[in-house]
């Protein structure tokens, strides 16, 4: 297997030099909600901490952090689905693929809504700390397909880390598309193993974790920043179609203080003309017909 770098997988294209792409139902902006949940290992190093240890020393088992994110996961998470039920709006479910077995109510709450699964790890840790990539990754999308009945075509990692490789390895999987190449406003294609991944608009800006966790806004701070960068979005894909990607985590955008400021943003962006919700599976189905690949 060739390890390829970022540049080396990616060839450079710069947005105003692209033909524009047929919009899907004549949208000027695609919208993709994320909702990321996962299984914290109480045997670990909490993934994130709200906390510290009254000494600032990390320590094992963390439980006050592991209790953080499990009231996401038994209270905030159904706020968030009550609130995309109510739209009609069915987003992806970025998942863990333990969380098929430890939150099965969950998984199955947003099977049954017909939420799309994407590959998300197989337990919260980065990747660079997983012994066997390839077994995780097969592990992952073995559990989402047994609990489904179908392989996911998208992958997001942990933290949005990966190594050189990872993207060869998720290709030989099956997956086909990626959230972690958080690097443009529309889809793009990366060389991988023998065929290629599109790198889906993902993002780090419009995400709770560093709006919330690791930068520490106030909570409307979501509120203004979704209907900004929809603005401005919305306004250019007049000209060219864009991809706006919204991700939030139950614990944080589920909590009584921040989630009406989630439902503002959405009913906000659900009030304009012009604009399709989509999945991610969706919008790989739409852009593989708007721009077919070509053999390299």
């Amino acid at each position: 297997m060739d390890i390829r770098t970022p540049r080396e997988r990616l060839p450079y294209s710069a947005i105003v030099d692209r033909d524009p792409l047929p919009a899907p139902q004549g949208a000027r902006l695609i919208v993709w909600p994320i909702v990321n949940v996962e299984d914290w290992d109480i045997s670990r190093a909490m993934p994130r901490q709200v906390l510290p240890a009254p000494t600032g020393m990390a320590v094992t088992p963390d439980v006050p952090n592991w209790a953080w994110h499990e009231y996401g996961m038994r209270v905030g998470f159904w706020r968030l689905k009550q609130a995309f039920d109510r739209w009609g709006i069915r987003p992806t479910l970025s998942i863990n693929g333990r969380v098929c077995l430890s939150y099965p109510r969950i998984a199955g709450a947003a099977h049954e809504a017909g939420w799309e699964f994407m590959g998300h790890g197989y337990i919260q840790m980065p990747m660079h700390q997983v012994e066997d990539p390839r077994e995780m990754i097969a592990r992952t999308v073995q559990e989402i397909a047994a609990f489904t009945g179908r392989k996911p075509l998208g992958w997001l990692g942990p933290g949005l880390t990966q190594k050189l490789d990872t993207v060869d390895l998720l290709h030989e999987a099956g997956i086909r598309y990626i959230g972690d190449w958080v690097l443009d406003d529309q889809p793009c294609r990366l060389r991988a193993g023998q065929g290629q991944m599109v790198a889906m608009p993902y993002s780090v800006e419009l995400n709770d974790i560093p709006m919330m966790a690791v930068q520490h806004h106030s909570a409307g701070e979501f509120l203004q920043r979704v209907t900004d960068s929809f603005d401005r979005l919305y306004q250019e894909g007049g000209e060219q179609v864009r991809v706006m990607g919204i991700a939030v985590h139950p614990f944080l955008s589920g909590v009584p203080h921040r989630i009406k400021y989630f439902e503002q943003a959405f009913e906000y962006m659900l009030g304009h003309e012009g604009v399709q919700f989509m999945t991610g599976e969706q919008i790989l189905a739409w852009y593989e017909q708007a721009a077919p690949a070509r053999g390299e």
